[in-house]
């Protein structure tokens, strides 16, 4: 089914800058020990370059079957009913394991960019990028079923609604270092959604 990208996206902005948005600052400053200003900077830089991976793996049939078991699932939107018990229980295996499906082997090279862009240390970036996972991918499960998504084209019109209509590939741009200089483009990325969480 078609979906309307700037309403899917009205809806995300509006949800994450409301009484949600601001329960998941205040659990990944808990979990953390980041301020919230650095919680809003990293999560307002990572959750698009996540987005971005994510439609990227979605591109192939196995990769965009993957990520709709997942979503129908375990990671169905039932976690953010639960959020106070998610962030007490200080488990971040399941957002690393997450983190290591969507960005491979550049996970630690992601974190470090957006520890360069944001003044937050890597490891910190590391940690709220791992509280951020699974709270975005039930966030997109229950997105995906309010949408009725069933396969990888209805995938990829939402996450491409989420991202402001852009392809995974422009989001990332030169995000995932492709020349392998370790220097990481992740400006234009972070500003698809960068108000996401406020600014600073």
């Amino acid at each position: 089914m078609q979906i309307n990208h700037s309403a899917t996206m009205d809806n995300i902005m509006n949800l994450l800058n409301g009484s949600l948005g601001k329960e998941v600052i205040a659990g990944i400053t808990k979990q953390t020990g980041a301020s919230e200003d650095e919680a809003q900077s990293v999560a307002s830089t990572a959750l698009p370059a996540m987005l971005g991976a994510l439609q990227r793996n979605a591109n192939n049939q196995e990769g965009a079957q993957g990520i709709l078991n997942a979503l129908q699932s375990k990671h169905d939107g039932s976690i953010l009913d639960n959020l106070p018990d998610f962030f007490g229980n200080g488990d971040t295996r399941d957002g690393n394991g997450i983190l290591g499906h969507v960005l491979g082997g550049k996970k630690e090279v992601v974190a470090q960019s957006i520890s360069n862009k944001t003044g937050v240390s890597s490891g910190t970036v590391s940690s709220i990028m791992a509280s951020l996972a699974p709270i975005l991918m039930g966030y997109l499960g229950k997105q995906s079923r309010s949408q009725q998504v069933g396969d990888g084209n209805g995938l990829s019109d939402l996450l491409g609604g989420l991202l402001g209509g852009q392809s995974g590939g422009d989001a990332l741009g030169g995000l995932l270092d492709q020349n392998g200089d370790g220097k990481l483009g992740i400006d234009d990325a972070a500003g698809f959604l960068g108000g996401l969480f406020g600014k600073k």
